[in-house]
């Protein structure tokens, strides 16, 4: 017989207390974000960022990163190496200390390092503890030292093992296949990750290898942020030849910027604090922003850009087709968030501010040419965005006199509550109509796209509202765009993208990802986009019916089929399947696959939006013949 009462006891006894690397090996997702793809590159990021440390103290130039045949990876700095000394207070080697014990590290007191990445003194303590084995091994003080550790515990004694006269750190680590759902690394994503640290902090070396299909990088930038900008302006048309930059130092906030602006549409400003990609900005962004607008508005008006009546330019027209890094390092940043993705320094505002006003100005003046392409290319956005306002006045007063806010091609749902509806883009009127049919009318709706979207790359925001596909959209999903994009407004909780797997479909997909992300972000950062998955074929094997969805599924599943009895359908598009056959493949809930697009680097995807769809066709010929080997289906 079970006691109710001794059921429901919350007392002393059930609080669990987890301590140190139990803690991490419990949680990992709290400390590395997931045990995915994700947060198993980040153990890398988290060793590098280490020896970046010791690069910004002025002690390390070299960083070789090793992945090796069983996706272990070494990682080897020419820095002071770790402290061995026996830690006062614990009485253990100081690397044990620091390998062993969460938030125990040279990074608290401001005398280990003035400036430094990773201020929670979690990193490498919590890749020992996600590890099937870490080995370091310290080259200091003419000597050096090797450790082993299993799971996070040391499993042999700091033992002195040779002289040496280099100093550095290596450590090689292997993560636990306890802890991760796979252990494979990219090159690429690690290569992106690396390169951006190497021009974040000119100088320094970073050698990435890959063992396991000989594949080598070598990141270098003597130039910096200005070398950073060129490569992000790479396939773009910019205005100006030589990036502007400047640096300043104020209160030990160490200030860094380049720019440089491009015939494009959009603005790219990244920003850094410490090295750390703050994807939300923060008062060093603001202040930037803040600079630039009455910078350009100021020399504007006193060089007769602007007349009098003029309206001053608002920071969107300014900042249009800008392409700039911003890097800060101080020695206490305040992040908002655990993820510190937005920097929190109030005092950071005003230094920002002061050092980018009177660069640029000083900048604008010794360069008028210069001056004159920024500012005709702002004036000219801002006429352009006032027509987009009264493009959106328009829009909305039509929907007014027509008693009717939502496009008439909308077929609807009847839920109200946006986390539980959910939205199809359709490609063509076909598929659309089956859509509409096999749809589950309570919380699915349907807008079919009549054809190709417009190329936003290519295009002012003024052009891309009066683009019916569009305005259709925009108006369907109720949030708004640009200046008044509102994501509490959303009426849909996923905006599902399902096109043919076919090439026109491949190219409507890439037009559509391509809008949401320079016109609508943070639908994707907030987890709104996702991609339907529909079937590649249809195996027919007697009365039963498989649906298959990659060609090496395809191959596995005649493998256990009568290859007398089987009749292959190959789907060219949505519209070959039945209502029924959409509804049960593609857009049945509990049956369906969905893939939720997400943005892990936003460097990387703006590269590839700006390769595949801006105005360079050379690049895009490069990118293509370089990825062809990639492709798997390719219907013509």
């Amino acid at each position: 017989m079970v006691d109710k009462n001794a059921a429901n006891v919350y007392d002393e006894n059930q609080i669990q207390v987890l301590e140190g690397m139990e803690a991490v090996r419990k949680r990992p997702g709290m400390y590395i974000g997931s045990t995915g793809l994700r947060g198993l590159h980040h153990l890398v990021y988290e060793v590098v960022d280490n020896s970046i440390d010791e690069a910004l103290a002025g002690f390390c130039d070299k960083i070789n990163v090793t992945i090796h045949m069983d996706n272990s990876v070494t990682v080897v700095d020419n820095g002071r190496g770790i402290p061995v000394g026996i830690h006062p207070k614990v009485g253990k080697p100081a690397v044990e200390v620091a390998l062993t014990m969460l938030h125990a590290g040279g990074k608290f007191d401001g005398k280990g390092y003035k400036v430094s990445g990773g201020l929670h003194g979690v990193g490498v303590s919590v890749v020992n503890a996600l590890s099937e084995y870490l080995e370091v091994e310290i080259m200091r003080n003419g000597k050096v030292y090797k450790q082993r550790y299993e799971r996070g515990k040391a499993v042999s004694q700091l033992l002195e093992v040779a002289d040496t006269r280099k100093t550095g750190a290596k450590i090689v680590f292997k993560p636990d296949f306890q802890i991760f759902e796979e252990i494979n690394y990219d090159f690429d994503t690690l290569e992106y990750r690396l390169r951006e640290l190497a021009f974040l902090n000119k100088g320094v070396t970073i050698v990435l290898k890959d063992e396991r299909d000989k594949r080598e990088s070598t990141m270098h930038y003597d130039g910096g942020l200005v070398e950073f900008v060129k490569y992000l302006n790479r396939n773009r048309e910019i205005l100006h030849k030589n990036p502007i930059y400047f640096e300043g130092t104020k209160d030990e906030c160490v200030v860094e910027v380049s720019m440089q602006y491009n015939d494009g549409y959009v603005e790219n400003i990244f920003s850094y604090a410490n090295n750390i990609n703050t994807h939300e900005g923060g008062t060093h962004l603001s202040g930037f922003k803040a600079a630039l607008t009455r910078v350009i508005n100021d020399y504007g008006r006193k060089n007769n850009f602007l007349k009098e009546n003029d309206k001053n330019l608002s920071g969107e027209d300014v900042r249009e087709g800008l392409t700039a890094v911003i890097s800060v390092k101080l020695t206490d940043p305040q992040y908002e968030g655990q993820t510190k993705t937005k920097l929190g320094n109030s005092e950071t505002k005003g230094i920002v501010e002061s050092i980018s006003a009177d660069a640029i100005s000083t900048c604008l003046e010794e360069n008028p040419s210069i001056a004159r392409i920024v500012i005709e290319k702002a004036v000219t956005a801002a006429r352009a965005r006032e027509a987009a306002r009264k493009a959106r006045e328009l829009t909305r007063r039509k929907n007014v006199l027509e008693n009717t806010s939502l496009p008439g091609k909308l077929a609807d749902c009847s839920e109200r509550d946006p986390a539980l509806c959910e939205i199809y883009l359709v490609e063509g009127d076909s598929a659309g109509g089956s859509a509409k049919q096999g749809r589950d009318r309570k919380n699915q709706a349907i807008l079919p796209l009549r054809g190709k979207i417009l190329n936003v790359e290519k295009a002012r925001l003024d052009k891309i509202l009066g683009y019916e596909e569009i305005r259709s959209m925009v108006t369907a999903f109720g949030s708004g765009i640009d200046e008044e994009f509102d994501l509490n407004r959303l009426r849909y909780g996923k905006i599902i993208i399902m096109t043919d797997a076919d090439v026109d479909g491949a190219h409507i997909r890439t037009l559509l990802l391509t809008f949401f992300f320079r016109y609508m972000r943070d639908l994707i950062d907030a987890g709104h986009l996702y991609i339907a998955q529909p079937p590649l074929y249809k195996v027919k094997n007697g009365k039963q019916d498989v649906y298959v969805y990659s060609d090496k599924e395809l191959n596995k599943v005649l493998e256990n089929m009568d290859k007398n009895n089987v009749n292959l359908q190959r789907y060219k598009g949505l519209g070959e399947m039945n209502p029924e056959q959409l509804w049960e493949t593609t857009m049945n809930p509990e049956t369906r696959t969905l893939l939720q697009v997400s943005i892990e680097d936003a460097i990387a995807a703006d590269q590839i939006f700006t390769t595949l769809m801006g105005t360079k066709v050379e690049p895009r010929r490069e990118f293509i013949e370089q990825n062809a080997r990639y492709v798997t289906n390719l219907d013509i």
